[in-house]
């Protein structure tokens, strides 16, 4: 039983549901020192934290009913609801874009809608394909479809713009990522985002 309990992961309450969960399945905020409240995606920010749901329904309720001035015990200055989803979201979108700037240094990344699908078509599969969220559907439909009948695990996230930008390159429809450490961490942030959206 001392054992079982050691394992056992640390849980917080959201404040907009109200539910208690494993705190990595939530997300924290911390006052900033001019005691505003600030997201913590990292859980590394020292002070006292408050959660919520990875969730936009869940901040917007902890938002507007103020329910971080009750977990802060002090009146606290919060950005407007539309405001924080948005700051929250971009600290997601950038999350994301790093892993991927990461392993395009480490030599993990295939981009373009031809290679990627040569890829998936190769001997050394993908470990994950990202489609952009604006690929014209016939492409996205052509690399998705491809991917399923290969069993590669695909995603649409970010633009064709993003994905060029952190590159370094064009705009790109697609982006494969090599089998390794990255797969299990992209997919990670990825669900993470997309929960926050409501897509999961």
């Amino acid at each position: 039983m001392a054992k079982q309990h050691e394992q056992e992961k640390p849980q917080r309450s959201c404040l907009g549901c109200r539910e208690t969960r494993d705190k990595e399945r939530l997300i924290r905020f911390v006052l900033s020192p001019q005691g505003e409240v600030v997201p913590d995606l990292e859980a590394k920010l020292p002070g006292r934290g408050a959660y919520t749901c990875i969730s936009s329904r869940c901040l917007d309720v902890a938002i507007k009913q103020r329910l971080f001035n009750r977990a802060f015990k002090c009146d606290v200055s919060v950005l407007p609801s539309n405001d924080m989803l948005a700051l929250v979201g971009l600290l997601m979108r950038e999350k994301i874009l790093g892993y991927l700037g990461l392993a395009n240094k480490a030599g993990k990344i295939i981009s373009g809608s031809s290679l990627v699908c040569d890829a998936i078509r190769g001997n050394n599969k993908p470990g994950l394909v990202l489609v952009a969220v604006d690929v014209s559907g016939s492409i996205g439909e052509k690399i998705i479809s491809l991917a399923a009948l290969h069993q590669v695990r695909t995603e649409k996230v970010m633009t064709k713009e993003e994905f060029g930008a952190i590159l370094g390159k064009s705009l790109r429809s697609a982006v494969a990522v090599r089998q390794g450490g990255f797969i299990v961490r992209l997919v990670s942030v990825i669900e993470r985002y997309r929960n926050f959206l409501g897509e999961v």
